[in-house]
């Protein structure tokens, strides 16, 4: 119940206990009217419904004055570097604002002013265990610098569409990962809602599925802000600091999700939030956001000057992920990408078998869209075929179906995939974009985009994830697919007769949804 609405009913008591003094109210009726009185106000109880803050006077100052000349001061000194397009995600430290205040207020700048009406902020619980996701639903957040409501049309899409997923109050209790963030968006920002989201434990797939709900609510917004809370190395080495967060860093800007929650898991990296920043680059990735920008890094020995062995040092990151849209690939849920996976496995088992192509029927529209598909054979790392056709001739999953036994019998660098080796070859299935013809070479984005080169008779394409496997700069990225795929002099792509198209790709495989 809300304070406005618990004072009504007090002085609604003072009131009636000067009435029964002076009037000598009967008692039963005293009783009627606290209970209308009680009935009339309880409606404010939900409306009304504050969390107090937990780390107000302890994470960062408790009052207001304090408190917004703080993080003014930090936003002064913060100097990003420039975002291409809108950002989509902030990755953001949640320790005190003493220790990482100045990182955060880099990214916090770079969404300075921006028309977000839904901020979404997922941080980890340190205090409360449990496994999967609590979801605030209802009421506002309260900071020195005033009250949050709540967007609870939001976040009511995302409780009860998984098991995993619910709203535990008790979670929020002690938390900061989530409060800490709050100050700085009261600050940068206006005419912004939240949805507050804690993570705790929780398998990849619990993951998947709360990236797939929360694309699904985002839907084609463009006013929707995710942060993830999190900080980087605990430990007591600062030199030591230094190094796991370079690595940490790598992994962050290789944007691969599935890379990142294995590593954190067998302990090469550390994030605090991981779990949080594993969700966000999901998400980001299945709305087409494939960018990551690293705007500021530091650690508590940097900012404290304190580089001694054996004290206390943590790492902190500002990062973020930009809005820059592939161009029209279809979106697939969990559930569409493990049916054409299966698909793809079960046809290649029986083309093995008995040298059919199984028939399927489905339903589902998604896997009935025209789209251009590859796909992709891996065995112990290696590429093992890869065969596709660029512009769709029929429904997705056939599709899938041809080119996954294109790729396991047909791709001219290899030899047949035999029955024995499969149960050893691992799938991946791109599903492209149309075509868009370019004359600035500018307009490719290295692992957004692939690309197709062409002139005269000669012609080659790379499939974005090749600069992510490679490691290869632009230019030699665009110099290996002249020579190598398109027969074509390496700097061929300056060419101005040379054609050239980019597209976009969803990828996905078996490692990611299994």
């Amino acid at each position: 119940m809300g304070y406005g609405a618990r004072k009504e009913i007090l002085d609604c008591r003072l009131q009636i206990e000067d009435w029964k003094k002076k009037k000598k109210i009967n008692f039963c009726l005293l009783g009627l009217v606290l209970a209308f009185c009680a009935m009339i106000f309880m409606p404010l109880a939900g409306a009304d419904d504050v969390k107090e803050p937990n780390v107000a006077g302890k994470f960062y100052p408790a009052d207001p004055g304090t408190l917004s000349k703080q993080i003014d001061d930090f936003l002064a000194l913060a100097q990003p570097s420039k975002v291409n397009g809108d950002i989509f995600c902030l990755i953001s430290p949640h320790a005190g604002y003493d220790f990482s205040g100045l990182t955060a207020a880099f990214g916090y700048k770079s969404i300075e002013g921006k028309p977000y009406s839904t901020v979404i902020v997922i941080g980890p619980s340190h205090y409360h265990s449990f496994t999967g996701v609590s979801v605030y639903t209802n009421g506002s957040f309260r900071t020195p610098l005033g009250d949050i409501a709540i967007d609870r049309d939001f976040a009511e899409k995302l409780i009860g569409k998984s098991s995993n997923i619910t709203f535990m109050p008790e979670v929020f209790d002690q938390e900061h990962s989530v409060e800490v963030q709050l100050p700085f968006l009261q600050k940068t920002l206006s005419n912004f809602k939240i949805v507050p989201i804690v993570v705790g434990q929780c398998d990849y797939e619990t993951l998947n599925n709360l990236s797939d709900i929360l694309t699904a609510a985002i839907g084609r917004r463009k006013d929707v802000l995710l942060v993830a809370s999190t900080d980087l190395y605990h430990g007591y080495d600062w030199q030591e600091a230094e190094v796991v967060d370079s690595l940490t860093l790598s992994y962050l800007e290789k944007m691969s999700a599935r890379d990142i929650y294995d590593k954190l898991k067998d302990s090469t990296i550390q994030m605090c939030g991981g779990i949080g920043v594993v969700a966000g680059v999901l998400t980001s990735e299945k709305l087409g956001h494939k960018k990551i920008f690293i705007l500021n890094h530091t650690n508590s020995a940097n900012v404290t000057g304190k580089k001694t062995k054996g004290l206390w040092t943590v790492g902190y990151v500002s990062a973020a992920i930009d809005q820059e849209k592939r161009e029209d690939v279809i979106m697939l849920n969990l559930a569409q990408k493990k049916r054409l996976l299966e698909i793809a496995r079960k046809t290649i088992e029986e083309y093995l078998a008995n040298s059919k192509a199984l028939e399927f029927t489905e339903a589902d529209p998604k896997l009935n869209e025209t789209c251009g598909v590859f796909v992709t054979l891996h065995k112990n790392g290696e590429l093992r075929g890869c065969i596709g056709n660029m512009v769709g001739q029929g429904p997705l999953y056939k599709t899938v179906r041809d080119m996954a036994i294109e790729a396991a019998t047909g791709d001219p660098r290899f030899n047949p995939v035999t029955k024995g080796e499969l149960k050893d070859i691992g799938i991946e299935i791109s599903v492209l974009s149309s075509l868009k013809k370019i004359e600035d070479i500018n307009e490719f984005k290295l692992g957004v985009h692939g690309i197709i080169i062409k002139k005269g008779w000669h012609q080659g394409v790379f499939l974005p994830q090749v600069a992510t496997e490679t490691g290869w700069t632009k230019e030699e990225f665009l110099s290996q697919l002249c020579t190598q795929k398109a027969g074509l002099p390496a700097d061929a792509w300056k060419d101005k007769d040379c054609e050239k198209y980019i597209y976009s790709a969803l990828v996905f495989s078996e490692k990611e949804v299994n």
